[in-house]
């Protein structure tokens, strides 16, 4: 089979990218920052860093959703945007099996699982993640929250707006936990910035080589970076048909 679809629109491309570059600049900038490295001059890193902040949280939280809703309100209203969501972003039983069929495949037990699901019937993906990314990504909200929230410290600690000291609930707020690690408030929140640079170098690596992993590895770059489109040649697309099974 020869044919192809859209995996990946102008506004999932453009996510991915606004996403990725931002997300590298950041870990790299904080680097600079934290460790003091001569790379760069201080002003030039912590620019280059608040730059990136509201386009990272622009592309996570408002273009993702977008998405989102989109995709899913095409395929079925607003039920279509549950079950889209349901189907693409929350690990379940199928992808449970995908994933050990992946690890065998590692090993050199079976074939490479075929986690991408498209129905030719309805037009539309079941599903299209890889099952590890299911569980980066309910990883990854949660760490952009908290490192966003102590990065909000860490640029002011008494940063509020509309009169509302945010940066002080913040700063109380980790310092219910920061005498279990004999921390200060501020030492803790340092600390859980720094950590989660660190988880996110390690999902990047992950998320790459992952992608490595798979049969036609350039197949998933040049769809995700730059045409969008779905080859149904590659060996882990399923293709089904609703309609015949309905028929």
């Amino acid at each position: 089979m020869t044919e192809n679809v859209m995996r990946y629109d102008w506004i999932g491309r453009w996510t991915h990218t606004f996403h990725a570059i931002a997300m590298l600049v950041l870990i790299f900038t904080g680097l600079v920052i934290y460790f003091r490295w001569d790379i760069m001059s201080m002003h030039n890193a912590r620019t280059l860093h608040m730059v990136s902040v509201p386009v990272l949280i622009l592309t996570n939280w408002f273009l993702v959703p977008y998405g989102i809703i989109v995709q899913g309100y095409a395929e079925g209203g607003v039920k279509g945007i549950i079950t889209h969501f349901y189907n693409n972003y929350i690990f379940n039983s199928r992808d449970a099996k995908h994933l050990s069929q992946a690890i065998k495949n590692f090993f050199g037990k079976g074939e490479y699982p075929k986690f991408t699901i498209y129905d030719k019937g309805k037009g539309h993906y079941i599903t299209r993640l890889h099952p590890l990314f299911k569980i980066f990504i309910v990883l990854e909200g949660i760490s952009i929250f908290l490192i966003f929230l102590t990065g909000i410290v860490l640029y002011d600690v008494n940063w509020s707006i509309f009169g509302l000291p945010i940066a002080q609930w913040i700063t109380t707020i980790f310092g219910w936990f920061a005498p279990f690690l004999n921390l200060s408030s501020l030492s803790f929140i340092r600390w859980v910035h720094l950590a989660l640079t660190y988880f996110f170098i390690f999902e990047l690596i992950c998320h790459a080589l992952i992608l490595q992993f798979a049969p036609k590895p350039f197949n998933y770059w040049k769809t995700i970076f730059i045409t969008g489109k779905e080859d149904f040649n590659n060996p882990v697309v399923q293709v089904i048909d609703s309609s015949k099974d309905e028929a």
